[in-house]
């Protein structure tokens, strides 16, 4: 447990923590961090994303499995927005945030890398194809969704064309299409996006840092309940979840630890991008990322 929370859980979490750290001490600005992250969202992470997706082994995947992920997904997500707007009496937009909190986990960012380390390709298949998942479904419903909730009075025609020029899903889409159609990327252009992807993580995770050393981080009801409804309701649900059918164990083991991962960055990135309040998604993500460190050790 302390090996691998040394050789593999803290160096990716470290880039979170130094962003913080310079954050705090004003060594980095928000606008700095703003720009780093903007540079990440638009260039960055389609490349990283492209060849994910198009290089997908769909054959190998245990469908199954991804299905009561997804599942687990669903019905968190509705339990956690009827909480969130009901009970603790956030707005309508913000409360949909918390609970994309909830359930989308920062796996492209952060669990992936780290399965990576400790397991190597092939014994991370279950991760990649939560990150193919997540990054192919989850993550479009809530970039369109959100769009559509925050600008109900734009036309329709706007909306779709706002939406149909995110860059992130436009690799998503490309990826999803050249994957089914089989069709041979050049190896230079593959090449590339690799050399470019893989500063995304490390980027995106230092500038959240950054940016979310400008949040209070003190506990309110709001951030004890969806932060617990994320580390302990969510992979408890997906081990559970799991007892249905027959597959290789280290999928089940696999997938609960990404289940138990830290809130994604992206419900505050979106929060950002629409105007949201974030005094309660920042710190969501904060505590969840910090404490996560010792139950994805323990899982691992």
């Amino acid at each position: 447990m302390f090996q691998v929370l040394a050789h593999n859980i803290l160096p990716i979490f470290s880039m979170l923590a130094l962003g913080y750290l310079l954050g705090l001490t004003r060594k980095v600005s928000r606008e700095e961090a703003s720009a780093i992250n903007r540079v990440a969202f638009l260039v960055l992470q389609p490349a990283l994303i492209f060849p994910l997706i198009n290089g997908l082994s769909l054959a190998e995947f245990q469908f199954g499995a991804i299905a009561l992920y997804a599942a687990c997904q669903a019905t968190l997500f509705c339990v956690t927005f009827g909480i969130a707007h009901f009970i603790l009496k956030r707005d309508r937009l913000e409360s949909w945030l918390l609970a994309m909190a909830t359930i989308f986990v920062n796996t492209l960012l952060y669990i992936w890398p780290i399965s990576y380390l400790i397991y190597g390709e092939a014994a991370a298949l279950p991760i990649t194809s939560i990150v193919a998942w997540d990054t192919a479904f989850t993550f479009a419903f809530f970039i369109v969704t959100t769009d559509l909730m925050a600008n109900r009075q734009a036309t329709a025609l706007t909306s779709l064309k706002r939406v149909a020029t995110n860059p992130v899903l436009i690799a998503i889409a490309l990826g999803v299409v050249t994957n089914i159609l089989n069709v041979a990327v050049p190896v230079p252009l593959l090449t590339a996006m690799d050399f470019a992807g893989a500063a995304a993580p490390p980027l995106t995770l230092f500038a959240l840092g950054v940016i979310l050393s400008g949040h209070p981080l003190t506990p309110t009801p709001t951030i004890v309940t969806i932060s617990t409804l994320k580390l302990l309701v969510f992979p408890a649900m997906l081990w559970a979840a799991l007892h249905l059918g027959e597959r290789p164990p280290e999928w089940n083991t696999l997938m609960v630890l990404a289940a138990a991962g830290p809130a994604g960055a992206m419900s505050f990135a979106l929060a950002m991008l629409h105007g949201v309040r974030t005094d309660q998604i920042a710190p969501v993500i904060v505590w969840t990322s910090v404490l996560s460190i010792l139950s994805l050790a323990w899982l691992a």
